[in-house]
């Protein structure tokens, strides 16, 4: 009950600031100037709330939101094969069309970018808020939040709009750390510059934020989370493997039960943060099938109705076939409902015998296809500890006994030990291993653009799958669309940027 009761709130607050959010993201002094928006610790945490949680204004591009990376990594990569249900959705994604007029192209830029300006403002605003010293903690915790959910949307800006991340001299993302005037165009950055900015504000976040108190708001474990994250995109695997270490040591990796009930929404193992989804919030609604302009349940990313149903999207039969009915999370990604030919690959009618239905969002609340979002968990961390073992430290063995304790938690009983005869066969294994651990939970874009090329790893779907459609069955993890285009609408408005647009386009 106090879960609705929070959100109602997050809805009704984030309602009554669409009014003003058109007008803070310019700065239009006199008319709703941060200073005299944002007064008191109460209106910083209402702001900080319509950050988590904006509704209204132009649909699924604002808040706190991975449906888009679950719909990107889902349909651009090889997690989903076209449905029995289809009515057309996604096409072009899987087809590997991606081009500066894509909603892809747009939405990543103009989610983030939105959510960078709404956090500056609140921490502009900030400055010149009178803090009572019994309200110091609270309003500590508020800054280290708003730098957080800042810091997260500019990683991503720079994740999916820099060709080379780990290359400091090449080009980034516009870093705008200040209130624009209506003006203002900016243009990129470096890279270095970028990632000097999301340090920034970690270790802001770093000095502000107390433990966790619950897993669906920001805590220092989160920034920990996200600075591990981080690091290992960048490729500085000795500090990330250990902070990942020590969060493992806080949270350890859920056994099969906890494991289950954790996609059910019934329970928090294994969870460092999630964004709770509930009945009548703002995300409680159909989204843009297939699109990355999702933004609503999780689930209908695949399907209109239930994972019971025909979807239109199903697994990919490849990722299914890495699945062993043994392994907990077979049941976690296979629907009941699905029906499995083992004679798919000959039969010409398989399109209707073979449908793998995907079941990681079934719903709760009574809510079919509505689950909280699992946006860091300990697994993850497992997966970074077995990366940066390799990247740090070249230590095969040490990864080996990573992905076995993953394993044998997953399986309930001793799986055989891994052998790695390379670097390369280690980072493909842990490509193998997080393409299982989180199908369907927006990972995989990231992951080939990051690992892809170190562990011989890119998009593999499987041949009867993709043939069915357009034949659009591999993709080079070096390929240019591993890095999304400037948006044409974002050209158009800002002509300069233009002459800064990524390779390919």
């Amino acid at each position: 009950m106090m879960k609705k009761i929070k959100y109602l709130i997050m809805s009704l607050v984030a309602v009554l600031l669409v009014n003003c959010n058109d007008a803070i993201d310019i700065r239009q002094v006199g008319l709703l100037d941060p200073v005299n928006a944002f007064r008191t610790v109460d209106d910083l945490e209402a702001g900080l709330f319509g950050l988590y949680s904006r509704n209204g204004g132009i649909p699924n591009t604002f808040g706190f939101d991975i449906t888009p990376e679950i719909a990107l990594s889902s349909n651009f990569c090889d997690e989903i094969s076209i449905g029995a249900g289809t009515g057309g959705q996604g096409f072009a994604l899987y087809d590997f069309v991606l081009n500066p007029t894509s909603a892809a192209s747009s939405n990543f830029w103009i989610r983030n970018l939105s959510q960078n300006n709404r956090a500056t403002v609140l921490l502009e605003a900030a400055q010149v808020i009178e803090v009572d010293p019994a309200d110091q903690a609270r309003f500590n915790q508020l800054l280290g939040e708003i730098h957080t959910i800042r810091a997260y949307a500019n990683f991503e800006l720079l994740n999916m709009y820099s060709v080379d991340v780990r290359n400091d001299a090449s080009l980034g993302i516009p870093v705008v750390d200040f209130v624009p005037p209506l003006t203002f165009q900016p243009l990129r950055n470096t890279v270095g510059e970028g990632w000097d900015y999301i340090n920034s504000d970690i270790a802001a976040a770093e000095g502000l934020l107390g433990p966790a108190t619950s897993t669906d708001r920001i805590s220092i474990d989160v920034v920990r989370a996200l600075k591990a994250r981080t690091l290992a995109t960048r490729g500085q695997y000795g500090e990330a493997l250990t902070l990942a270490n020590n969060l493992l040591a806080s949270y350890p990796i859920a056994d099969r039960t906890a494991h289950r009930d954790m996609f059910l929404d019934n329970s928090d193992e294994g969870i460092i943060f999630k964004l709770q989804r509930v009945r009548n919030g703002p995300f409680d609604r159909q989204g843009a099938t297939g699109s990355v302009n999702a933004g609503g349940w999780p689930g209908a990313v695949y399907t209109f109705a239930d994972i019971l149903s025909d979807s239109y999207f199903e697994m990919d039969r490849k990722v299914f076939n890495m699945l062993d009915p043994n392994d907990v999370r077979f049941d976690i990604n296979v629907s009941p409902a699905s029906t499995i030919d083992p004679n798919y690959m000959t039969n010409p009618n398989s399109f209707a015998t073979d449908k793998i239905i995907p079941a990681k969002y079934p719903g709760s609340e009574n809510q079919p296809l509505m689950n909280d979002l699992k946006v860091f968990r300990s697994a993850e961390m497992l997966l970074i500890a077995a990366e940066a073992r390799v990247g740090a430290n070249n230590d095969l063995a040490g990864a080996a006994q990573l992905i076995k304790q993953l394993r044998d938690a997953r399986f309930g009983s001793s799986q055989p030990l891994p052998v790695y005869n390379s670097a390369q066969e280690a980072y493909g294994a842990i490509l193998d291993e997080r393409r299982v651990e989180f199908l369907f939970e927006g990972h995989r874009y990231r992951d080939l653009k990051r690992l892809g090329v170190a562990g011989n790893r890119g998009i593999d779907r499987d041949l009867t799958d993709c043939n069915r459609q357009s034949g659009a069955c591999t993709l080079a993890a070096n390929d240019f669309r591993f890095t999304l285009p400037i948006p044409l609408s974002e050209i158009n408005a800002n002509p300069a940027i233009g002459e800064q647009q990524n390779p390919g386009y």
